[in-house]
């Protein structure tokens, strides 16, 4: 995992420029701040690094920060600590996007710890939106990026619409 006090980062390319201000953004997730609204270092983090569909070489670098964080307390984590990993991950599999080669093997092995963090979180009450982002989560990091990107969308109205549609043809 690249340190937070690397000057790498300010090579790093994020959707405004260098990515030297993502390191205090990230350090601010240690004690696992709510994301809702527009809660910082969240929305800082979320249109710095997946700006409009879009992810850039920091944004690699960050996600294996995030899922440290998730991973210390799958349990008092929200939704987008789940969500912004997966939505990376779909993002560079629907853009085509390279890895860097020095990010590569941290990012892809911060992934790969997703499935079971989410089995950590089992325990604690799932509103729909964690149910969704927990499973995308699982979907992305095995390669499943359509249906993480389904997972993402769906509600139980979308799932009941879904169902009616499948039901039917």
């Amino acid at each position: 995992m690249l340190s937070l006090n690397s000057s790498r980062w300010s090579e790093l390319q994020h959707a405004y420029g260098t990515a030297s201000d993502i390191p205090d953004l990230l350090r601010e997730l240690t004690n696992v701040p709510d994301s809702r609204g527009d809660a910082e270092p969240w929305f800082s983090l979320w249109s710095s690094l997946a700006h409009q569909g879009d992810v850039y070489s920091a944004s690699f670098a960050a996600v294996p920060h995030i899922i440290q964080v998730l991973a210390s307390a799958p349990l008092k984590a929200d939704s987008a600590y789940f969500q912004f990993p997966a939505w990376v991950e779909i993002c560079r599999a629907k853009h085509k996007l390279a890895v860097p080669e020095d990010l590569a093997a941290s990012y892809f092995e911060s992934l790969s710890r997703l499935p079971t963090i989410v089995g950590a979180a089992a325990v604690r009450e799932w509103d729909n939106s964690f149910l969704s982002c927990a499973l995308s989560a699982i979907a992305a990091s095995k390669g499943q990026h359509i249906v993480a990107e389904a997972l993402l969308e769906l509600s139980p109205e979308t799932a009941g619409e879904f169902m009616q549609w499948f039901y039917g043809r």
